[in-house]
């Protein structure tokens, strides 16, 4: 048994972010058509979209789009559309980061502006864009990246988590709403996770391994990696994950658990 993602195509917003990237590479790994989603990293977006060519195999396009304008990521679908067909998965990652993180009082009201447009309007915009025509064709898969931040509401937090609990919302509407067409629409929450930004500042996984506090919490006793989160998305991508859908997947060692 293997993932098998041949002859599909995936969309990824915030392609060319730290999560985005490898999402791309384990998609097309499993053999989908890459849509290659970036704002404003245009060159790296088209080195991606050339070594995931060479090394995969498969299609893809490298499509500027602002995910929170409905007529960019329209435009985006007619660029997508005209290169690689109809989108089969849509992974909805891109998100505008809050520069800092303050309490409710001192928090900016533009932060939460920020957070409900990156992370609830997009998701709005991309399943408009995008669900018709998996109705159409009785096949989707909708997967938005969400946060261990959303069951944690620590302090500080209440800007991210306001967008990202709206999303979460959002997305189990929807996962009732699409679910005759045989599509699903699940989240992926990661904590907090390994990529090339930390690798490339510490120098080895075990030596940011080592962080402290965040670690001491984690039942699996380390933090987890891109790929691992890339995993989950080409897991729930696939015909595995077929009678999956309105589920938050925590994917962080076990740092949150939701319940019952």
């Amino acid at each position: 048994m293997k993932i098998d993602l041949t002859n599909k195509t995936a969309v990824v917003t915030g392609a060319t972010g730290q999560l985005g990237r490898t999402m791309v590479r384990s998609l097309a790994e499993c053999g989908a058509n890459a849509g290659i989603c970036y704002y404003n990293k245009k060159e790296f977006a088209l080195e991606l979209k050339d070594e995931i060519e060479k090394d995969y195999h498969v299609k893809a396009a490298a499509v500027q789009v602002d995910v929170t304008d409905l007529d960019s990521v329209m435009a985006m679908k007619r660029s997508i559309h005209q290169t690689l067909g109809v989108a089969d998965i849509i992974v909805n990652n891109a998100v505008i980061q809050v520069p800092e993180w303050k309490n409710v009082i001192d928090q900016s009201p533009e932060d939460y502006e920020s957070q409900f447009k990156s992370c609830v309007m997009q998701n709005v915009h991309m399943a408009k864009t995008f669900v018709p025509d998996m109705q159409q064709q009785k096949y989707g898969r909708v997967i938005g990246i969400n946060t261990e931040c959303t069951i944690q509401c620590f302090t500080t937090q209440s800007a991210y988590v306001s967008g990202k609990r709206g999303m979460d919302g959002l997305m189990r509407v929807l996962a009732r709403e699409v679910g005759p067409y045989n599509i699903t629409v699940n989240q992926i929450a990661p904590g907090w996770i390994i990529s090339d930004q930390f690798r490339d500042n510490d120098g080895s996984e075990s030596n940011i391994n080592q962080d402290f506090p965040y670690i001491d919490r984690v039942p699996m006793g380390r933090r987890g990696t891109d790929t691992e989160i890339a995993n989950a998305v080409c897991f729930l991508a696939s015909d595995l994950a077929g009678f999956i859908t309105g589920a938050l997947l925590p994917v962080c060692g076990g740092n949150v658990m939701t319940s019952l």
